[in-house]
């Protein structure tokens, strides 16, 4: 990835900066409660100081970094409370954002919804296949966004993706663990199929059993594959 080219402004490249850094954090690449050396990552990346300190603070409001005076940034810790804390406020906030969406969607938010279920769908998930489970997840991400996305309260949304890219640590840590992985085409075509139906409390109720189904999947794992993990 070219991330000093001079053709690029100052934020494409903070924007690129954050996106590796990103996709290192939810991978594992950077592993939780890893420090940073922001000279180290500057020089490794060949970037400037200043839109490395930009990429870095857009990940700690979202969540994934953490900073401490002193003792600079580090990756934020995963655990048991951390997957529980981000179930409880998920089932709080996208129910409610669902139905405001559903309130002002027009004819292109379902069109817009079916598309992004249709290509969910068709979207293959390979246990042990990097590129096909970056594929799915970016499929997944893009139909959960889709449905919530004319609630048209920027606020919830930035709230929303936060909490999105704190789930997906752990997400991932499950998709490349567990060889079988329960079908959730059933799942999100029922969600998909009321809110175009217009039946606001059924598909808030269908999206948070399936929020809960999910973090259901994953506490196990983390509590017994990832002993490591503090509790």
């Amino acid at each position: 990835m070219e991330l000093n080219g001079k053709s690029a402004g100052k934020p494409t490249i903070a924007g690129q900066i954050e996106a590796r850094l990103r996709r290192d954090i939810l991978h594992g690449t950077l592993a939780p409660g890893a420090k940073l050396n922001l000279d180290r990552l500057r020089a490794a990346m060949d970037v400037g100081l200043s839109p490395l300190r930009e990429a870095v603070t857009r990940l700690v409001t979202e969540g994934l970094l953490e900073v401490e005076t002193q003792r600079g940034y580090s990756v934020a810790p995963i655990s048991i409370a951390n997957l529980d804390e981000v179930c409880a406020l998920r089932l709080e906030l996208e129910p409610y954002a669902l139905r405001k969406s559903i309130e002002n969607g027009n004819l292109v938010w379902e069109s817009e919804v079916m598309g992004a279920l249709h290509r969910l769908n068709k979207t293959e998930r390979i246990p042990g296949d990097a590129a096909s489970l970056a594929a799915w997840e970016a499929a997944n991400n893009a139909f959960h966004l889709t449905l919530v996305a004319r609630c048209d309260m920027p606020l919830l949304l930035k709230m929303y993706k936060s909490l999105v890219s704190m789930n997906d640590r752990y997400r991932h840590l499950y998709l490349q663990a567990v060889a079988a992985q329960r079908d959730v085409i059933a799942e999100h075509t029922a969600i998909a199929q009321a809110a175009v139906e217009r039946r606001a409390e059924d598909a808030a109720a269908l999206l948070a059993a399936h929020i809960q189904a999910s973090t259901n999947n994953l506490r196990p794992l983390i509590a017994a594959e990832l002993p490591a993990v503090p509790l």
